[in-house]
This record gives structure tokens, C-alpha cells and sequence, in this order.
């Protein structure tokens, strides 16, 4: 018979089971090995005890825990598994384990051991999106079309010059996301319930073990702190936020209307009624998976916002999964536009044919009379103002005449010099700024963030591989005992 109230088993007791087994229990057979090999390491528990113990833990079937339903006779999987445990070496020896240690820092440990590989997770969709876009951008330094301020035609760039800002942005989420990884991947075990232990423990042996780069540090902020969640809550939001934007326009550019963007047949789906529709529904799919993930992430922070500073449950069992959705969603959502954007084609001649309309290169005629004519720019953009105006009124006259009739006949060019002025390429061409949309300047900037990539991804390897390590240093240590 259960001391807990039904509702109580069938509105928490049982939600928390099943989903700790889902996303803890790997993290706490490691942290179990852990602890005990330290212990045994500072002579807290015997040899004896320790291969007892060891034993007992190696005989735990995973499987067999996944599939356990929740029987209302522990209260969470911690105790499940201390049950199994003294059900094979008995409760002397197996009260032994939980020596210098507390529910407390063993969850907070739990959670960061999950975090940081969402984190790593979301990184790598990451680094394939930055790569699927430099892929991208390095077929089109020379590709021109116009883009927009506040929803208008604004000037001509390069589809490699757009691509590269939004590439910047990735770079500087996923130095967000190795920031928040860092600070992630610290552990809180031995901070016990929240002052630590007399017992002369090694908390730097546990941490080697279970791949963390070191020990937290203040053993009440180890278990009271929640800001590496929210840190990579908003790493996660930021990157999401800017992921919207980015689909944003790729979905107005793949209209008929816009005839910017075509994205390759795996990616798009066509109507039950319409045969002709062509429906870019894998970007629509990744805006609305984002979308969601950003309003999880949003939920971590006002599920946390206004709780005590110490130990409490609003920033434990219930939130995790929370967070598990928030960073499998948002990976997803990186993912698919990652692997959307691989297909992504785009009209060269067509585009450039358009780039100038709707005077989009008026900008470089002001320029070219502030230049060739020592105008101040304020007056050659009023000339140029007036130029705009004279061609509506009379469209039919040669532009170089309507020139000189509105700059009072101080300037004069021939038709094929304007014409050459005014073109989306010499505008594109002229722009070397640092930074720019000249191809030979795109180019530059491609070959920066494709060494960032380069060393993100070496910087992604290493994680990895050191906690794949600190697993095969665990499995020794432990097979020593």
C-alpha cells in the first residue's frame, strides 16, 4: 500500500518516473559509479564494500528499468534504483554509497549532464546550418538582386553579401552556445544538500569522471543557482529569434511574387485542389517548430522567474522536460533549414535583371556627383531627388538630358555612362568597404567564417570526445574496484 495520495502518484509521482527514466537514468548509474570510486579513492568506503556495491550496480538491467511502471512504493527513480541496489548486497553495504552525498547534488548534476549534450546537440545543427549556407554563399559572390528596408526596395547587393550577415549572426550564437556549455558543464556533486560534507571527499575526481571541466563552486550556489538553464534558454532564444527572421524572408522570396528563392523538390509539397502550387512547407514547418521552441524557452524562464534562491521543485523534475522539448525542437528546427537551404536555387540572370528597378541604384548617382563633382552629398541626393521626379513627369526624354535640365546643366553624362552608374553591378562592384557586398570582399569574408566553422567544429570534436573519454575512464575505474 502506498503512503502517497493517488492524485499525488498520478499527477507528479508517475509523470517524473517515466520521464526521469527517459532522460536520467544514464546519468544516474554514471553519477552511482562515480561517487562510489571516489569514495573507495579517499578510503570513505572499503574495498569490499566498494566491489559489493559495484557489483550490485553492474547487475541494474536498463532496460528492465525502462520498462518498469511506476508502483506507487518509492518515490522517484533515485529510490527505485537504491531499492535494486540493497536488494543485492543488502542495506548495510548499500547505505554506504550515498555517503557524502544528498538527492540534491546528485539532480543538479543529473540536469547538467542532460543540458550539456542538448547543448552539443544544438551546436551541431548549428555548424551544419553555417556550413549549408557557406556552401551556399560561395556560389553567388557574384549573384545581384535587391533587397529591402522597411518592406521596400532599397539598394542591390549579392546573395552571398545577405547570406554572410546571417552567418555572422550563427557564428556569434554559437559562441552563446560553447559559453553556456561551459558553465553548463560543471558539477555540483558533493555539494550534498546544500553545505557540503565533513567527510573528506575529492571533488575533482568525480568531475574528471563524469566529463565536466571542474567542480562548481559555492555548495549552496550548486544547488540553489538555475542561471545555467536560463543561460542556455537564452542562447537557444536568441538563435531562434534570428532563425525566424532569416525564414521569414526565404519564405516571401520564394513566392511567384518575389521569384527570388527555389527550393528543391524534397522540400516543398503541392495542394490536394491545386495542381500548380509549389508550397515551400519545410521552411513553414521550421518557422513553426521554432516558433515553438521559442516559446518554451521563454517558459524556463518564468517557470524559474520569482522562486526561492535555495532548494525547490519549480527548477527541478517539472522543468526538465521543458527544457529537454525546448532544445529538441529548436534543433530541429536548425536542422531542417540546414538541410532545405542545401537545395536552395537561385535565378543569377534574373535577378540581376531586376536589381535596379524602382531607382534601387540612385544612391551610387549621388555618390558619383558628390565625387566627380565635389558636390556636398546632401545636394547631389537632392539632384538625384529631382532626377526621380523628372523622369516620372517625362519618361519618354533621355535621362542624361533630364540631368543636366535638374542639376541647372552644371552636369553632364552620356547615356551609356549613366547607364553604367546606375547599374546593379557597378553599384555592387564600387562597395569595397570593409564588410561590403564586392565579391572580392564577400570572398574575404567567406574565407573568415569558414575557418570560424573550422574551429567551432574542432571545439564541437573536443567536447565530445572528452566526455567519450571520461566514460571509458569511468568504466576502468570502476571495473577496478
Amino acid at each position: 500500500m502506498s503512503r502517497f495520495a493517488p492524485e499525488y502518484i498520478e499527477y507528479v509521482l508517475n509523470e517524473n518516473f517515466e520521464d526521469a527514466k527517459s532522460l536520467f537514468l544514464g546519468p544516474l548509474m554514471a553519477i552511482h559509479y562515480a561517487h562510489l570510486a571516489m569514495l573507495a579513492a579517499q578510503g570513505i568506503v572499503s574495498a569490499d564494500d566498494a566491489r559489493a556495491i559495484r557489483d550490485a550496480l553492474d547487475s541494474i538491467e536498463l532496460d528492465e528499468v525502462r520498462r518498469a511502471a511506476y508502483d506507487g512504493q518509492c518515490e522517484d527513480l533515485f529510490f527505485y534504483i537504491e531499492r535494486l541496489i540493497v536488494a543485492q548486497c543488502g542495506e548495510d553495504v548499500a547505505g554506504r554509497l550515498h555517503t557524502a552525498r544528498s538527492r540534491n547534488d546528485i539532480d543538479m548534476t543529473m540536469y547538467r549532464m542532460r543540458q550539456r549534450g542538448f547543448v552539443l546537440g544544438l551546436a551541431a545543427g548549428l555548424l551544419e546550418l553555417r556550413r549549408s549556407l557557406l556552401d551556399l554563399a560561395g556560389r553567388h559572390h557574384e549573384t545581384v538582386f535587391a533587397v529591402h528596408t522597411h518592406t521596400q526596395r532599397a539598394q542591390p547587393t549579392t546573395v552571398a553579401h545577405y547570406l554572410l550577415a546571417f552567418i555572422e549572426q550563427l557564428e556569434r550564437d554559437a559562441a552563446r552556445l560553447h559559453g553556456a556549455y561551459d558553465r553548463i558543464n560543471r558539477n555540483p556533486l558533493g555539494a550534498c544538500a546544500i553545505t557540503g560534507t565533513g567527510f573528506a571527499i575529492d571533488r575533482q575526481f568525480t568531475s574528471e569522471m563524469l566529463g565536466f571541466c571542474g567542480p562548481t563552486g559555492n555548495t549552496y550556489g550548486s544547488i540553489a543557482t538555475a542561471d545555467y538553464m536560463l543561460e542556455g534558454a537564452a542562447a537557444a532564444a536568441v538563435l531562434l529569434t534570428g532563425l525566424g527572421r532569416f525564414v521569414q524572408d526565404l519564405l516571401l522570396w520564394s513566392t511567384a511574387e518575389f521569384r527570388y528563392l527555389r527550393l528543391g523538390d524534397a522540400f516543398v509539397q503541392s495542394s490536394s485542389i491545386m495542381p500548380q502550387k509549389r508550397n515551400p512547407v519545410a521552411l513553414e514547418h521550421a518557422r513553426a517548430i521554432g516558433s515553438k521552441a521559442l516559446g518554451q524557452a521563454l517558459a524556463v524562464v518564468t517557470s524559474i522567474h520569482n522562486t526561492p534562491f535555495g532548494d525547490i521543485v519549480d527548477t527541478e523534475d517539472d522543468l526538465q522536460p521543458l527544457i529537454f522539448a525546448m532544445y529538441r525542437d529548436a534543433t530541429r528546427a536548425v536542422k531542417l533549414v540546414a538541410a532545405a537551404m542545401r537545395t536552395a536555387e537561385f535565378d543569377a540572370a534574373d535577378l540581376e535583371r531586376r536589381a535596379g528597378d524602382g531607382w534601387t541604384t540612385l544612391t551610387e548617382l549621388a555618390d558619383t556627383l558628390a565625387r566627380d563633382h565635389g558636390l556636398p552629398f546632401r545636394t547631389a541626393h537632392a539632384v538625384a531627388g529631382r532626377l526621380i521626379a523628372a523622369c516620372g513627369r517625362e519618361p519618354e526624354r533621355p535621362v542624361s538630358e533630364l540631368l543636366a535640365e535638374v542639376s541647372g546643366d552644371s552636369i553632364r553624362y552620356s547615356e551609356e555612362e549613366l547607364q553604367r552608374i546606375l547599374s546593379p553591378r557597378h553599384f555592387v562592384e564600387v562597395r569595397r568597404t570593409f564588410g561590403g557586398p564586392a565579391p572580392e570582399e564577400t570572398r574575404r569574408a567567406a574565407g573568415i567564417s569558414r575557418q570560424q566553422l573550422e574551429a567551432d567544429e574542432a571545439w564541437w570534436h573536443g567536447a565530445t570526445e572528452a566526455l567519450r573519454a571520461a566514460e571509458a575512464i569511468l568504466a576502468e575505474r570502476s571495473a577496478a574496484l
